[in-house]
């Protein structure tokens, strides 16, 4: 089956509707950018590689490792050349950078990105807030950057933010995502792949569905990824909505880590192990060691300072057994001496 196709349809409401039957589901882990770059404590440059490295050991297919920005902008990621020169590679996973302008790209790419996310809004007020630029000031750096990628044979991705709703704008037309993502596919950019970003919490699914199936009527051949915030509590239901409409990656960061700075009481990104454990129970094949995933979400406390939304790190896998409470055995002995009395 082609990865990027949805799987057999089957009868709405039965139980293969919801089964994976081993179908391809990529993840791909943000945390060390998206998640990282909002907190306020610095986390050492040796910490971030060795997340990047147990992020790789547990067999992420993408891991998004840095951004290259403005130290001054966010100081958070200051490390970045250092972070991804001292990476360990798994064959398998591709190691993506977030670059704003050429300079990151120069730096990216020296320092051995596989691929360079480009970031821009889908609505003007977000782009300006977010990127002190209108669209086409920013379509027109992105082309240049796209073309320093080009030369250097590194790959491009171009991610949308607000595809699915604006916290200053409100709803986005559809057609203006794609107008948008033509571009970035077309000659202009030459994107491999799109992500389409719900920046803010606002997607909900019969909304992914819709915009993830014309993306796919549109683009074929292109990647397409989807990017969820659990904000509203959607996000895992945005998740199966998208792999309902054939979408086939997804980002997602270690422990809930993440946010928008322009969205008012928005939480993070939709939790990586939370994802692959209902993804596993359901049959999908992620590629993933689950136990692996879990085990470095229970370390980032010690790195961020404070707790993480991960419920799984919390409460464990659905078959993570505990023994009975104190007493038990006398519990059923007192039980068994009724039955028999």
């Amino acid at each position: 089956m082609n990865p990027s196709s949805p799987a057999p349809t089957a009868a709405a409401g039965s139980a293969d509707a919801w089964s994976g039957a081993g179908r391809r589901i990529f993840m791909q882990e943000v945390g060390p950018r998206d998640g990282l770059q909002v907190e306020k404590a610095f986390v050492p440059t040796a910490d971030k590689i060795a997340l990047v490295d147990a992020l790789s050991d547990a067999g992420m297919a993408k891991v998004e490792v840095t951004a290259f920005v403005s130290p001054q902008a966010v100081p958070a990621l200051a490390d970045a050349d250092d972070v991804l020169r001292g990476i360990r590679r798994r064959p398998g996973t591709v190691y993506t950078a977030l670059v704003p302008n050429p300079r990151g790209a120069e730096r990216a790419i020296a320092a051995g990105a596989d691929e360079l996310n480009l970031v821009m809004s889908a609505t003007e007020t977000h782009n300006l807030s977010n990127l002190r630029m209108t669209r086409e000031q920013s379509f027109a750096g992105l082309a240049q950057v796209a073309a320093m990628a080009h030369a250097a044979g590194v790959a491009v991705n171009v991610s949308l933010s607000c595809s699915f709703g604006c916290p200053m704008e409100g709803d986005v037309p559809a057609e203006t995502v794609d107008a948008w993502t033509d571009r970035f596919v077309g000659p202009e950019i030459g994107a491999r792949g799109v992500t389409l970003c719900d920046t803010t919490g606002m997607a909900y699914p019969t909304q992914v569905v819709a915009l993830a199936r014309r993306f796919r009527a549109r683009h074929p051949g292109t990647e397409l990824t989807l990017h969820f915030h659990n904000t509203r509590g959607m996000g895992l239901a945005n998740v199966l909505a998208g792999i309902a409409a054939g979408a086939d990656r997804f980002d997602a960061s270690l422990g809930g880590l993440g946010g928008c700075p322009y969205a008012p009481g928005a939480t993070g990104n939709v939790c990586s192990e939370e994802i692959v454990h209902a993804l596993g129970l359901m049959g999908y094949d992620t590629g993933v060691d689950l136990a692996a995933l879990v085990a470095a979400s229970r370390r980032l406390p010690g790195l961020v300072g404070h707790d993480t939304p991960s419920q799984i790190a919390k409460a464990g896998q659905r078959l993570d057994l505990h023994p009975p409470p104190a007493g038990f055995d006398a519990i059923r002995a007192r039980a068994l001496a009724r039955d028999a009395a």
